[in-house]
């Protein structure tokens, strides 16, 4: 078993891994170039501590334990006796590779490196290696300590035995792993574009607004999250970021493409709770607005079927492309992102038949390519099958 873990970076995501790893029994250590940093995470972690010793999660002994087995480091021969770092610094790929070419150079030749990307490409990360084989996606969700799911990505240099100890690892740290293939987005921000796409393409057509939308896939849907509370908790900028990088490195497939109105709102500073100002307004007397039904229109039915479908159509192009297994998938989604059900179980519920229909109705009506079915709902549909999840 893995038992000496490098963490660089000592921001949210990176302290949170390490509470993870260390809770598992690991010795960790954070490295970051910043004292101040390093100097918040452990602040951080004493909170977390105490407030799971308020609430009888642990006992001070157990407190005492997990924070005992995390050091905080700012060179990086500390690192040297890792089994596995892994990296959660800022997604931008270039400093990735440099970080990934140096730390290469304090560690043993058979410690893992891994990065904790949630979009980039691995294989690019790793070619900035000498041994590109000990090279893997391991990507956390936020916040690390409380969701499930782990996404593991092979690149296509990655070996076998890199992957089977990090699944293991991960497995043994107490999470749910999903495999996924080095496509953009991996699995939850491939899968998941059609939540906050559709929506705003929704608004931008007039049908509902903001908070008529959210209420629907909350109230309706049983999301815990409506897609533009949801964009503003995670931030405009960060959302429209992401969505742009998949865009891009599907060729400019249009089923992601951004949208004007998030790029618009990200421009004029409006990036949500950050900000105290997003899709809605945080301020300290702002009132958050009521949803508006319209007579004529059953609007909950027409919001929520029509992002449903194309989530549905999202997760069953993943399968059809080999990203993932069907099982995978649907645990990404519902442990990775809360979502109330598996989007392929959802599928089997709803009938494929109808996920048909209702992509083709969408075709029908806009003839974007934006709308096309997956080839996966057609052959099912044909052949009465449904997926085995």
């Amino acid at each position: 078993m893995i038992k000496n873990i490098g963490i660089i970076g000592a921001g949210t995501m990176g302290a949170g891994i390490a509470q993870v790893a260390a809770t598992a029994g690991c010795t960790v250590k954070i490295y970051d170039t910043k004292t101040d940093a390093l100097e918040k995470s452990k602040a951080d972690l004493e909170k977390i501590m105490n407030r799971l010793v308020e609430k009888g999660r642990i006992d001070a002994n157990e407190k005492e334990r997990i924070q005992n087995n995390i050091k905080y480091v700012n060179t990086l021969k500390e690192l040297k006796d890792s089994h596995m770092t892994i990296e959660a610094i800022i997604e931008n790929l270039d400093i990735k590779k440099n970080v990934f070419s140096t730390i290469e150079k304090f560690v043993s030749d058979d410690c893992i490196l891994a990065s904790n990307t949630s979009s980039l490409s691995i294989a690019s990360i790793a070619s900035s290696l000498e041994k590109p084989e000990r090279c893997i996606g391991i990507h956390f969700f936020n916040p690390a300590p409380l969701m499930k799911l782990v996404e593991v990505i092979p690149a296509v240099q990655t070996s076998e035995e890199t992957l089977n100890i990090s699944i293991q690892t991960i497995k043994d740290w107490g999470k749910t792993v999903a495999v996924a293939k080095d496509t953009p987005g991996f699995i939850v921000n491939r899968v998941a574009r059609p939540f906050y796409g559709e929506a705003l393409r929704i608004y931008e057509e007039g049908i509902a607004d903001f908070a008529t939308i959210d209420w629907t896939m909350t109230n309706y849907g049983g999301f815990k999250m409506g897609p533009f509370e949801l964009m503003d908790f995670i931030g405009n900028d960060v959302n429209y970021t992401v969505t742009e990088t998949v865009f891009e490195a599907f060729y400019y497939d249009p089923r992601y493409k951004p949208s004007f109105t998030q790029k618009r709102f990200a421009e004029a500073g409006y990036l949500g709770r950050k900000t105290g100002r997003g899709f809605y307004n945080y301020g300290e007397n702002a009132v958050k607005p009521e949803p508006v039904f319209k007579d004529d229109l059953n609007i909950e039915e027409l919001v929520f079927e029509r992002i449903l479908v194309m989530l549905i159509n999202e997760a069953a192009d993943a399968l059809f492309w080999n990203i993932a297994s069907a099982k995978d998938i649907d645990n990404a989604m519902t442990k990775g992102v809360n979502y109330p059900n598996g989007l392929l179980a959802w599928a089997n519920e709803k009938g494929i038949e109808w996920c048909v229909a209702k992509m083709d109705e969408l075709y029908d009506r806009y003839h974007e390519d934006r709308y096309r079915c997956s080839p996966i709902l057609r052959e099912m549909k044909e052949n009465g099958n449904k997926f085995d999840v």
